[in-house]
């Protein structure tokens, strides 16, 4: 990480930001109630190196601000790259920085981390800061978009820190984030064997050339007990052929987000488990609750040349229908499969049952 540290850098770092261009301290921007606003709109060829923000709603005296408590699942961001038309990246602003089911809960990993104060730790709530340092090059433009799908005005106060080059080596891939959920049938009739990723969560399929570089899942776990004996099961340049077993097979749900013996609440550089519901015994082996996990593959990503699905059983031989959403993260040629359209802001709300 440090290795290259000292060497000059032949770039000119830039940034776009929501200070007041008048002088004053009304450093943020106004995205109205269902509508969006283009934040960045940078020419190449350039990177960008880091992202800053945070949200809330509705502004005004102190006693007449207002707020969607959901509004990191309603909010979504997106990102275009040169001149294609649909996004490369399209996720709730929550979930695209690791913030699962809407919470505030502060953490930290290689490419991402959040803070929030105590006193909202684990809360729906927005007031949070997110910060990304994932590199997303690009060679002639990049446009990040935020779209509000609330009832409500939201402000957004944000830092895009770039970095202006004179070209961009013809090796470099685009960045690609998608986010999806779902809600898959338990299969309970298949001896406890499984042979196929078919009803598998899927979490990526992707065509051209690229490289996997992790995931972010949030589970709610609806059907009690222990979540996490699914295998990961990961198929790459297969043209079709789905022949067993796949390329990368694993372990178990765990064993895949580099835990054992259940799930601890820990936020590592390249794993973790920042937040979870605590079941009545005091422990998250058996989390009757929601979990919010990640997994990146930072040093040992998963490259194809010309596709790869990344899927994981829900339970053991998919013997189980938790509530699914997960954030896909790779690096791939254009153009990219247009991605499925996002599914309405009030399907995008997690379930609450306390």
């Amino acid at each position: 990480m440090f290795e290259n540290l000292s060497q000059y850098k032949n770039f000119k770092a830039k940034r776009i930001s929501s200070y007041d261009k008048t002088g004053g301290n009304s450093d943020r921007w106004v995205i109205d109630a269902q509508s969006s606003r283009t934040i960045a709109d940078i020419e190449g060829p350039g990177k960008i190196s880091h992202i800053w923000c945070t949200i809330f709603g509705k502004w005004g005296e102190e006693d007449k601000r207002e707020f969607d408590t959901y509004s990191l699942r309603k909010v979504l961001i997106r990102m275009y790259w040169d001149d294609e038309k649909e996004p490369s990246v399209d996720c709730p602003i929550g979930d695209f920085f690791g913030l699962g089911h809407a919470r505030a809960y502060s953490y930290q990993c290689a490419f991402f981390n959040t803070s929030c104060n105590d006193s909202i730790e684990g809360t729906i709530n927005p007031r949070i800061a997110m910060n990304c340092w994932i590199p997303m090059p690009f060679r002639k433009k990049a446009r990040i978009e935020v779209v509000n799908e609330q009832d409500i005005n939201i402000i957004i106060y944000f830092y895009v820190d770039y970095q202006e080059h004179k070209e961009i080596s013809t090796d470099t891939l685009y960045f690609h984030a998608q986010w999806k959920r779902e809600k898959p049938v338990a299969i309970k009739d298949n001896g406890g064997v499984n042979l196929t990723d078919k009803n598998n969560y899927l979490i990526l399929e992707a065509f051209g050339k690229g490289h996997y570089i992790g995931t972010n899942m949030s589970i709610d776990n609806t059907e009690g007990n222990w979540w996490g004996e699914g295998d990961d099961m990961i198929f790459v340049d297969r043209d079709n052929d789905d022949k067993w077993p796949p390329d990368l097979h694993g372990t178990g749900s765990e064993d895949y987000l580099c835990h054992a013996w259940g799930m601890q609440k820990v936020s590592h550089l390249y794993s973790g488990q920042p937040w979870c519901e605590y079941n009545e015994y005091g422990n998250t082996h058996h989390n009757k609750g929601k979990v919010c996990v990640y997994r990146y593959h930072v040093i040992d990503p998963i490259p194809f040349k010309k596709s790869i699905r990344v899927s994981i059983e829900h339970g053991h031989a998919n013997d189980r229908g938790d509530d699914i959403s997960s954030v896909a993260y790779w690096y791939q040629d254009e153009p990219h499969t247009v991605f499925v359209k996002m599914i309405p802001a009030e399907k995008r709300i997690p379930e609450e049952r306390r």
